[in-house]
């Protein structure tokens, strides 16, 4: 929060309605301000990373808000892909305006085999790099690459320079816990999902549909 941001929403409680109204109309102009001064346009690197909850959640949300502009989106899954998320059932109904590649073959303990695992993972991201380069897509969502790159499955500098390679309005979204000191260096925006709770921890409440998948 800006030093502006700051003074105006603090001790909003208890104000008199015009009190309110003065710190609002202030913090509007303050925003007004805000946006007049930014008016670069570009296509970002964003990670989403952290060991909480919600990293693919979300970028799922940017594909969504995507879809909704009529942009063309690609999905690469790099260690989720044994699974049948609910999520790809529902994005399937986008018909040819949407990508699906699930090419992981699950978490790595159930895999149990490091080099299957790290061909299966370069596999995935030169068909996620063939996404990238094509301006006919928006958006690229890489999800749980992260994991790959904490893994050692591929290396960081190899994402970065297929990163480079993108056209300057499309976005690409890095998820998965553990991404790297040099992606994140490299990124536009980067959100962090910090745990505080988890149901599977505390109460032994396992994985329900809906909500893990």
């Amino acid at each position: 929060m800006s030093p502006a941001d700051s003074e105006i929403t603090t001790n909003l409680a208890g104000l008199s309605p015009k009190q309110y109204q003065q710190k609002m109309a202030r913090r509007k102009e303050v925003q007004a301000q805000r946006l007049q001064a930014r008016s670069l346009e570009k296509g970002l690197i964003v990670v989403n990373t952290g060991n909480g909850k919600g990293k693919t959640t979300a970028a799922l949300g940017m594909v969504l808000r995507s879809l909704g502009h009529g942009y063309r989106v690609a999905i690469i899954q790099f260690i989720k892909g044994a699974w049948e998320p609910a999520e790809k059932a529902i994005l399937e109904r986008f018909g040819d305006q949407l990508e699906f590649q699930a090419l992981g073959e699950g978490f790595t303990w159930e895999t149990q085999d490091r080099d299957r695992d790290i061909a299966k993972a370069s596999a995935a991201w030169e068909t996620a790099l063939g996404y990238i380069r094509n301006p006919d897509y928006r958006l690229v969502l890489l999800d749980e690459v992260n994991i790959a790159l904490k893994l050692g499955y591929l290396q960081v500098e190899t994402v970065l320079a297929g990163l480079a390679e993108k056209p300057a309005d499309s976005h690409v979204i890095l998820t998965g816990r553990g991404a790297p000191a040099a992606l994140i260096e490299a990124a536009d925006l980067v959100t962090e999902m910090k745990l505080v709770k988890h149901p599977f921890r505390e109460q032994g409440v396992k994985a329900q549909p809906g909500i893990e998948f």
